[in-house]
């Protein structure tokens, strides 16, 4: 089996380790080290630890343009809700450290989230914002609801799961097929 290149040996060492230190808690030299590969691969390949860092954080990311998809299906505004519930769920399967950069990212933030993070995020408020006055136009949601808040809650309910399940010991899984559920939990011990 051949050996990945230097690029993709630097990607996969430095996602968990930026995902566990932060951009600041790594060095260059540990990046090298843990990719195995010269000091020198990191700038030519990304133009330094920074430059490394945001196309971690622009793969991370990308998962989140999946929520463009659901605003541009022709599907009542519940199903949407539904759906971006479910595609919440594969982007954090697909992407395990994603969290950890999500709250690193609000907590702490570094340049990258003004051109990464803060797009991505507005993009799922937006089109959640627009899904709830959708229904509320359709009355399928009260008139009362403040939409950009609805969005926040959405969005801050089913992050926040992903966040205090491994400390609850919840695990999760999407129920194929599923009518009335979402989702089942399980408690584990």
């Amino acid at each position: 089996m051949p050996r990945p290149d230097s690029r993709s040996r630097i990607l996969a060492a430095a996602t968990p380790m930026f995902a566990r230190h932060g951009l600041n808690g790594v060095s260059v030299r540990s990046l090298a080290s843990a990719a195995g590969v010269n000091l020198s691969m990191i700038s030519y390949h990304f133009g330094g630890k920074e430059g490394l860092y945001a196309e971690i954080l622009k793969e991370q990311f990308e998962g989140f343009r999946y929520i463009d998809d659901i605003a541009d299906r022709d599907l009542p505004p519940l199903e949407k809700c539904e759906q971006y519930i479910r595609g919440t769920i594969r982007r954090y399967r697909k992407n395990p450290y994603l969290l950890r950069y999500y709250v690193s990212e609000l907590t702490n933030p570094t340049p990258c989230f003004r051109t990464i993070v803060r797009p991505a995020v507005q993009g799922v408020l937006r089109v959640l914002r627009k899904t709830i006055e959708q229904g509320m136009s359709r009355n399928r949601l009260r008139k009362t609801l403040n939409p950009a808040d609805g969005a926040l809650a959405l969005a801050g309910m089913i992050n926040f799961y992903f966040l205090v399940a491994p400390a609850a010991g919840v695990s999760w899984m999407i129920v194929p097929g599923a009518t009335r559920s979402w989702w089942s939990i399980s408690w584990t011990s």
